[in-house]
């Protein structure tokens, strides 16, 4: 089986509001994709649906094999999920916390035990289990969440923006785990808007922007789709302009007749690719409160 994730033409209404609109995504098996999009985009949704927390309006989704609306109990028991906010019990200890997610899936108490050892041990929590949720930092409380959806062993763990309000250590102490248990098989899919964290984690990527799926590739083929190389310089109006070429000679040749606004040639980066593919805030409006006309 190549794809362990199919989703064919999802949408989601709220009333006349569509949060997700005819969205495609295939995941194949043992990689980590992606879903990278700005805020409000739809990706929180879109893990919704996909994990079978919410129905959607429309669509197909299929989980190793297994149609989520044709068998929702299985297709549920091969997923993990990791919200963005910490769904753990914060007046008991991680060790109990962990333990009853366990008994949610009915995992007998003496091989929850040794599982919970294992996962603890691979991430390093076995100091912090008899700590209560409210001791925790927040990377730590995030470590509990995840060894939580990897207690049932699944076959892809879903985390929705795994970092958001981590510093940066715990920020890369969370990248090294989603490697640690890719590297053991595990398919991982996780949302995010941070673009060094796409391009630091991700074999694939789908841009997401207004419940669409705007271009999907892996990080190196969405920067060569509008260019390998970037110009940026200053505009007349003082704004910063950016210029994409796919080769070196024409990147040199616009550069040297931009030289004197401030040039700079770098090779293009998925955050160029994000900007042109979702689009810059516009500062037209705000142009008369700085320059003080208005």
């Amino acid at each position: 089986m190549e794809y362990i994730i199919e989703a064919e033409g999802i949408v989601l209404r709220y009333g006349d509001f569509v949060a997700v609109d005819g969205v495609d995504v295939k995941v194949k098996e043992g990689e980590i994709f992606g879903l990278l999009g700005p805020n409000g985009a739809g990706k929180t949704t879109s893990v919704k649906v996909l994990t079978t927390m919410m129905r959607p309006t429309a669509g197909r989704i299929v989980i190793n094999s297994v149609d989520t609306q044709n068998d929702t109990v299985k297709a549920r028991s091969m997923i993990g999920v990791v919200q963005q906010h910490y769904a753990m019990d914060m007046d008991i200890s991680v060790r109990e916390n962990i333990i009853s997610r366990a008994v949610l899936h009915k995992i007998p108490y003496k091989t929850a035990k040794v599982r919970m050892m294992e996962l603890c041990e691979a991430i390093g929590l076995t100091p912090y289990l008899d700590k209560k949720g409210n001791e925790l930092s927040g990377g730590w409380k995030k470590k509990t969440a995840i060894v939580c959806a990897l207690m049932h062993d699944p076959k892809i763990l879903f985390l929705d923006e795994p970092t958001t309000g981590l510093d940066t250590q715990s920020r890369h102490m969370l990248w090294d785990i989603v490697r640690i248990f890719n590297k053991r098989g595990a398919t991982i899919f996780l949302t995010t808007h941070y673009m060094d964290e796409a391009e630091a984690l991700c074999d694939r990527i789908s841009i997401i922007n207004k419940g669409k799926i705007i271009d999907t590739g892996t990080p190196q083929e969405l920067c060569q789709s509008i260019g390998k190389f970037t110009v940026e310089y200053d505009s007349e109006d003082g704004k910063r302009k950016y210029s994409f070429f796919h080769n070196r000679e024409s990147a040199k040749q616009f550069f040297d007749t931009v030289s004197e606004r401030n040039p700079i040639m770098r090779g293009t980066h998925l955050e160029d690719v994000f900007l042109e593919k979702t689009g810059r805030l516009d500062i037209t409006s705000l142009e008369g409160v700085l320059d003080g006309t208005d």
